[in-house]
């Protein structure tokens, strides 16, 4: 097994099964597009954890992905397939960059979910850009875009489902989609609380990145009181 692509918080490696990689969840975080990063033992662990536990609550309820199976404490496999290089994220309550880009208090609930699109591109510092941009750069046509935002709210319904019956508030959260070998369009990547953004549905406490982002708290306790939380359901 070779090491295809190594990013800032997995590693993939091909594997004998054809059209099948495994991934490994990394003990790193980073903030700020990899301006703040450390190393916390555990969090990689974590991260598998949770990211098979949540595809496999999506995959009840009807939205395929690439995942296959968890395969050990920071290891999973998945189906290959090629990442549009997009970022999307849905929104239910205004925090984050949106705050500053648009004017919205943080708190602020929204009338019905919002989707943006990011442009996965480091050196670029993963631009906003709209659904003309998308096509200009031929990163996906009009008719896969519309796709892609249907899927995405598809997704947010069942997360905010399962985020209530764990008692929390989804306020936003990011995902990738590739292409199989078909040529279908699936989720991949992720969902852990270092793509979501997520609060107590009491005391607006987070469970996500932000306690590191913002020194607010203990990644590790933070990420295992959410699995702990999953795993009573």
């Amino acid at each position: 097994m070779s090491l295809l692509y190594e990013g800032k918080a997995k590693r993939i490696f091909s594997t004998e099964q054809p059209g099948v990689l495994r991934v490994e969840y990394k003990d790193e975080v980073t903030a700020g597009n990899g301006a703040k990063k450390d190393y916390i033992e555990g969090k990689g662990r974590l991260n598998n954890q949770i990211t098979s536990r949540i595809f496999n609550f999506i995959k009840a309820r009807g939205i395929e992905s690439h995942f296959i199976e968890q395969t050990s404490e920071t290891e999973q496999l998945v189906k290959s397939v090629d990442i549009i290089p997009l970022e999307v994220v849905v929104r239910n309550i205004a925090a984050g960059s949106i705050t500053k880009r648009l004017g919205f208090e943080k708190g602020h609930e929204f009338e019905s979910p919002l989707v943006e699109f990011f442009y996965k591109n480091d050196n670029l510092n993963d631009p906003l850009i709209t659904e003309d941009h998308i096509q200009l750069l031929h990163l996906a046509s009009e008719e896969d875009i519309e796709l892609l935002k249907n899927a995405a709210k598809a997704i947010n319904a069942v997360l905010v489902q399962l985020m209530d019956e764990m008692e929390l508030r989804l306020v936003d959260f990011k995902i990738e989609f590739g292409r199989n070998k078909s040529g279908q369009i699936i989720l991949a990547d992720e969902i852990s609380p270092d793509t979501c953004r997520i609060w107590d549905k009491y005391s607006d406490t987070n469970f996500d990145k932000d306690v590191y982002r913002e020194d607010t708290g203990s990644i590790i306790e933070t990420y295992q009181t959410f699995l702990n939380k999953l795993e009573e359901l």
